[in-house]
């Protein structure tokens, strides 16, 4: 409910038809080549680009839309955790959204221009009516102002204004796809064909040839294996990974001089004074209020109805009636209503500025009069008051004491670390180790993502052991529970391994090489016998390959080994009765098919379907029309110069970013 009653921040506008929309701006991700070529530079960073419109009002500045860079990062951000991408791909992600939001701005300069424009009128149908009328207008009635804001706020993280004004454009979009692409139509045939096409069912046998089997039939000689090995030289040369021997001195707080370090009163009072506005605690008042909520736009007549009933229940508490009964009993606010008004601890600034007010000027156990706010009609009662102030230090101790000791055993620690390694460049390892009572270990010849014996954490330490050239000055790195100071002692870098030495692995790489060529000449043989005899299943039987029968199935289907049938064993809705297919080749197994029964859809079926799969088509030829009419909007804006980029744009990668 603290949610509900926040005030109206100014959060940068994250493009809702993105989140709510019907891909209407996603329709068409890359813009024309050539587009990101202007580019400036700005001050404050706080601009992406600027879209302005083609022609003489946008060279005026007067018709110009700005792309800012928040908007960039927020939304590249969004497709990196849905993509669950690395962060390392944030430049090629905030690229690619930038190119949305620069289409976004396009399309709302066209629609403006066409006067597209959505009325608040427009939006209350909407809301009403469209796809949010089961969340706001349930059974026909509005949820009420608070409930109305929590939505908003839980499912898209805007403001009321925010979110009413993303709809307002989303409409416009479809407004705008609308008029472009209105008059393309379907013809009644086509639509049952395509449905013909896409209803009919299959039952086949299908033989299944499997790589993993094929795969002990692969059996090299020596000298196959020796040619391989030679022949793909290259692909060796490095297989057998660098690795180093390393020699380090490990230690923790118990190997300290004098063990670890005390936290002292001295201690505590100085980080409590460099941190003394972290123990700052804001003035707070604990509240519950009855809310009598008045829809937005509400007649006179409406508005009374609500006063009367709140100053109603107002005497009621005033006469010593039970709040909290009658906050459950009365309230609109869903948040709060089942725990009799109950909001919590609040501090100043957290709510709408008239509830704010009267929270902090009641004292504990007062009631407020009726309190006037955007959502409606409000009765307050605080419950507790704490005063700003600043925890004192004899609170704060146990919650210090740690930290403290944890920062002096770190720095003691990297000073005894420092003085190790500085006394193991002039002495030696062995010697400066001894001299503290620790001892030196040193690894077998280890790779880079090896590990470290006698450390909680060695990754540090192995990548500073890669790093290092041998017998350089030894170094000092934190090991996760101590430090340890450590050496390269030797290295052996990357190579090519002897052929007795990886024959296993020779043998291993020479059947995956080999397998694809078997596997297809398996496939050919099975499909010629097949043929030959006019019976798959005995030519099966003779090739000892196992045969399975498939259940009727259609486009949409999956089928055990041969997957989905939207793939390459598609074939088998273009087979007729009894007709084997030729190899189908699905990479690790192939199949060959004989076609036991073929279903079209009846004319009943047909007629049922017609209408979604009319839909289906219709839509899709209208985003075919509508990317036609983006691909122009955006070659219009290239030729007029009408994107001005203030921030270079990241190039796409190898990775397709």
């Amino acid at each position: 409910m603290i949610r509900i009653l926040q005030q109206d921040s100014r959060i940068v506008k994250s493009i809702f038809a993105i989140i709510i929309g019907l891909a209407v701006v996603t329709m068409v991700i890359t813009l024309v080549p050539g587009i990101f070529d202007n580019t400036g530079s700005t001050s404050d960073g706080s601009v992406y680009a600027t879209v302005r419109e083609p022609g003489l009002l946008g060279r005026l500045g007067i018709s110009s839309l700005p792309v800012k860079q928040a908007d960039v990062t927020r939304l590249a951000q969004m497709q990196l955790q849905q993509q669950k991408l690395p962060p390392f791909l944030l430049p090629y992600m905030e690229s690619r959204a930038a190119q949305s939001l620069v289409q976004h701005a396009m399309l709302k300069q066209a629609g403006d221009k066409l006067g597209l424009q959505v009325s608040d009128a427009d939006l209350r149908r909407e809301l009403q009516t469209g796809p949010f009328a089961a969340y706001l207008f349930p059974g026909g009635k509005f949820i009420g102002s608070d409930a109305y804001m929590n939505f908003i706020q839980t499912n898209f993280q805007l403001t009321v204004p925010e979110f009413e004004e993303e709809v307002k454009q989303d409409m416009e979009f479809n407004r705008l796809q609308a008029l472009v692409a209105g008059g393309v139509t379907v013809p009644d045939n086509a639509v049952r064909e395509q449905y013909k096409v896409q209803g009919t069912k299959v039952k086949f046998d299908y033989a299944v040839v499997s790589a993993d089997d094929l795969k002990s039939q692969i059996k090299p000689t020596d000298a196959d294996l020796q040619t391989f090995f030679k022949n793909n030289a290259k692909r060796y040369a490095t297989a057998i990974p660098e690795t180093r021997k390393i020699a380090y001195i490990a230690f923790d707080a118990n190997n300290l001089p004098g063990g670890k370090p005390q936290v002292s009163d001295a201690d505590l009072q100085a980080y409590y004074t460099a941190h003394q506005k972290d123990y700052e605690v804001k003035d707070q008042a604990k509240v519950r209020h009855i809310l009598i909520a008045v829809p937005q736009g509400a007649d006179a007549k409406t508005d009374a109805a609500a006063k009367a009933k709140a100053e109603d229940i107002l005497k009621q508490i005033k006469a010593g009636g039970d709040f909290a009964k009658l906050a459950q009993a009365n309230s609109d606010d869903p948040g709060s209503k089942g725990t009799g008004g109950e909001l919590g601890m609040l501090s100043p600034g957290q709510t709408v500025p008239e509830f704010d007010k009267a929270a902090f000027s009641l004292q504990p156990g007062q009631t407020s009069d009726l309190i006037k706010t955007k959502f409606g009609y409000h009765i307050l009662q605080v419950e507790e008051r704490t005063k700003a102030h600043t925890r004192s230090l004899a609170e704060v101790k146990a919650e210090i004491a740690p930290l403290v000791e944890q920062q002096k055993i770190g720095a003691t620690e990297q000073g005894f670390a420092t003085s190790l390694a500085n006394d193991a460049l002039k002495i030696g390892m062995e010697r400066a180790a001894a001299a503290r009572g620790l001892h030196v270990t040193t690894t077998d010849y280890v790779a880079k993502d090896g590990v470290i014996a006698g450390v909680a954490d060695g990754a540090a330490l192995l990548t500073g052991a890669f790093g290092a050239a041998k017998g350089a000055a030894p170094t000092s790195v934190s090991t996760g529970d101590g430090f340890a100071v450590f050496q390269v002692q030797d290295v052996k870098v990357a190579h090519a391994p002897s052929f007795d030495e990886y024959k296993t692995h020779l043998v291993a790489d020479y059947q995956e090489q080999k397998l694809p060529e078997l596997l297809q000449e398996k496939l050919g043989k099975l499909d010629d016998r097949a043929k030959v005899l006019n019976d798959l299943r005995k030519a099966a039987a003779e090739l000892n390959v196992p045969v399975k029968t498939s259940e009727l199935v259609g486009r949409d289907g999956q089928v055990p080994d041969v997957g989905a049938m939207s793939g390459p064993a598609s074939v088998a809705f273009t087979m007729q009765k009894t007709m084997i297919s030729g190899p189908v080749n699905l990479g690790r197994v192939g199949v060959v098919m004989t076609l036991l029964d073929k279903q079209e859809p009846s004319a009943e079926e047909i007629a049922k379907n017609f209408e979604l799969t009319k839909d289906q088509m219709l839509g899709e030829q209208q985003k075919e029309v509508f990317e036609v009419f983006v691909g122009n909007l955006a070659t219009q804006y290239e030729k007029a110069k009408a994107v001005r980029y203030l921030k270079k744009p990241a190039t796409p990668g190898p990775l397709g970013m």
